[in-house]
């Protein structure tokens, strides 16, 4: 919040530079408003342009896009206003030293003027106020949840943990149940000896070691 504060005063401050610096002295005394905007991309004469197609048509324009910005928190659109003002400042310091041959700064009105450097400053301000600005929110993300019941149900009270209640997990290491036993028939061979030194299992042999008779 505090960082899109600082990049708004910051942008405005730079949109307000370059929208007054066509009514300061740009060359030689001559202020920006003089200098027609089609002159950029054909020549620089003396001609006086009028001043909604001079260098304030294009300052208005990042002026708008500024306001545009600030309102709706996007550092793109300062950024490019910025973009904007110190692209036709340099284009027509290209144009006017070819047409001078060169250009000087004198102290007593002479060469470039203070507008010139109010537009660039405005380009400046403009561009580090889309720095210092931290946008758009954006929103956190919820995750829909099942409400957690608050009164007793069919079954039972409430519960007291998170809801809704996390499923156990299986342990990584956790054996697989038994698997059921089958039988096997062992073949019996009809022709195998019977050996006689085996002798016969008793039940009364066995109940007579240690168990008493059974009651008659």
């Amino acid at each position: 919040m505090i960082r899109n504060v600082a990049g708004s005063v910051l942008a405005l401050a730079g949109a307000t530079a370059a929208v007054w610096s066509p009514f300061r002295a740009w060359y030689d005394g001559r202020h920006g408003r003089d200098y027609a905007i089609d002159e950029l991309f054909t020549g620089i004469t003396d001609a006086k342009g009028e001043l909604l197609g001079s260098m304030l048509a294009p300052f208005l324009f990042a002026a708008l896009l500024t306001l545009l910005g600030v309102v709706l928190r996007s550092r793109l659109l300062v950024a490019f206003a910025g973009i904007v003002v110190l692209g036709f400042t340099v284009l027509w310091m290209v144009r006017v030293g070819q047409a001078e041959g060169s250009l000087t700064i004198g102290g007593d009105g002479t060469g470039l003027g203070d507008g010139v450097a109010n537009a660039f400053g405005g380009g400046i301000l403009l561009l580090l106020g889309a720095l210092v600005m931290s946008g758009r929110s954006r929103p956190p993300h919820h995750v829909d949840r099942a409400p957690r019941p608050t009164h007793p149900t069919l079954d039972g009270p409430p519960p007291d943990g998170p809801y809704p209640p996390e499923e156990p997990r299986a342990h990584p290491q956790a054996a697989a149940p038994y698997a059921t036993t089958q039988p096997y028939d062992v073949p019996v061979r009809d022709d195998a000896p019977v050996r006689d030194d085996v002798p016969a299992w008793d039940p009364e042999q066995e109940r007579g070691r240690g168990d008493p008779p059974p009651q008659r």
